[in-house]
């Protein structure tokens, strides 16, 4: 053969080759790929949740005998020392002596309960003054003491106005109960006729539930009416045991979803240490706990909320301003380790992880990445060390 035709026979050959290799090289894998970047992170965890009143208040008849027409109606206001209800006790009944002696007790132990009421309120007085002088010492130091430390010493000072005002209504509840045992004795062997209890209400706030409305005959201690102030609402929500645990005191939290146009702020004030058994929508068994919260916003932003309304919280318990993080999906198992498939010159590359923090869609990354490479999101078997990557978009 002459020179021109081995130059055709290997120009030829080349040809051939690189259509072998084209049809037989691994095909490239369309991915998506996600950028590892730093950006703000919020852990937070979402339950729902009820309004609850923090105190009610039962409105009972103190003795046996007729109760004239209730015209309160659920949702009507009522002032403390006002007569909600009117009883005419039984005629002859009092003159008993039996029932005069249980009368007499009644009255001692009703004046006993007022002067506990009473010492109660002195010593939530005095929590309170303390609670406030704290608080008034860690504004005074100012940057000397974390801000987390003056918010604590004001939530305090708020519980302790909350135990103060609940104090203030059960003195008056009790005043209010031994005021009629002492009408009881007063009226003793007269009942009948124009004779009848003033029964008072021993709050400022609504009427909850009227439990007798028509004139009609009454046992002693038979629920009339209940009372509840609407402004001293709270929250609670039966929280998942292992959610809970990560939950304290303190702890900031938004409440969603609750029928305005604004999120409102709420704080966890307690946590009960006893959880329950409760049956899921699924029919799955849940360990759960109350943890209640005090609202944060001002009154007037929820002031359309009332008792047991239908509430969701998210509880804050992360929140930065710039974290190393990624698309959970981008992340897989490799011999009980977390991994990825970085893009390096169009190649997949696995790469070991260490991991913190979930937030939704996203993973914390605290080793093993850093800002600016690429991932592969949702690998899959295709896709495996050395493989050709064909991008399909960036995001």
């Amino acid at each position: 053969m002459n020179r021109k035709q081995w130059l055709g026979l290997g120009g030829g050959a080349a040809v051939i080759s690189a259509l072998l290799y084209l049809a037989l090289r691994t095909p490239a894998q369309q991915v998506e790929l996600a950028e590892v970047r730093a950006a703000p992170l919020v852990v937070s965890v979402q339950e729902e949740g009820k309004t609850r009143l923090k105190q009610r208040y039962a409105v009972s008849a103190p003795v046996a005998g007729t109760v004239r027409r209730i015209e309160r109606e659920p949702g009507d206001a009522v002032k403390l020392g006002e007569v909600v209800a009117e009883l005419e006790p039984l005629a002859g009944a009092l003159m008993d002596p039996q029932t005069r002696a249980r009368a007499s007790a009644e009255a001692a132990s009703a004046d006993a309960s007022v002067r506990a009421a009473r010492s109660r309120v002195h010593a939530a007085e005095a929590a309170l003054k303390l609670a406030q002088r704290e608080a008034q010492r860690l504004q005074d130091m100012g940057d000397a003491v974390s801000s987390s430390q003056r918010e604590t010493a004001l939530m305090k000072v708020d519980q302790h106005e909350a135990e103060q005002a609940a104090a203030r209504a059960d003195l008056a509840a009790a005043e209010q109960r031994a005021e009629a045992a002492r009408a009881v004795l007063a009226l003793q062997g007269s009942g009948g006729g124009d004779q009848f209890l003033r029964i008072e209400a021993p709050i400022d706030g609504v009427v909850l539930r009227r439990f007798q409305e028509s004139r009609s005959a009454v046992a002693a201690a038979q629920p009339l009416l209940e009372l509840g102030d609407p402004r001293a609402l709270e929250i609670e929500v039966e929280a998942l045991s292992t959610a809970a645990v990560q939950l304290r005191p303190g702890l900031e939290a938004r409440v969603l979803r609750w029928g305005g146009a604004i999120e409102l702020q709420a704080r966890v004030t307690r946590i009960e240490p006893a959880a329950f058994t409760k049956i899921s929508a699924l029919g799955v068994e849940e360990q759960r706990t109350r943890v209640i919260l005090d609202f944060v916003s001002a009154p007037e932003l929820w002031a359309s909320l009332g008792d047991a309304y239908r509430v969701e919280v998210e509880f804050l318990l992360r929140e930065d301003d710039a974290v190393l993080q990624v698309p959970s999906n981008a992340l897989f198992r490799v011999q009980g380790r977390w991994a990825v498939f970085v893009a390096r010159d169009g190649r997949a590359v696995q790469r070991l992880v260490e991991i913190g923090d979930r937030a939704g869609l996203v993973t914390e990354i605290r080793a093993g990445l850093k800002s600016g490479e690429w991932v592969v999101q949702h690998p899959d078997d295709r896709i495996g060390e050395g493989s050709r990557l064909a991008p399909v978009e960036h995001r």
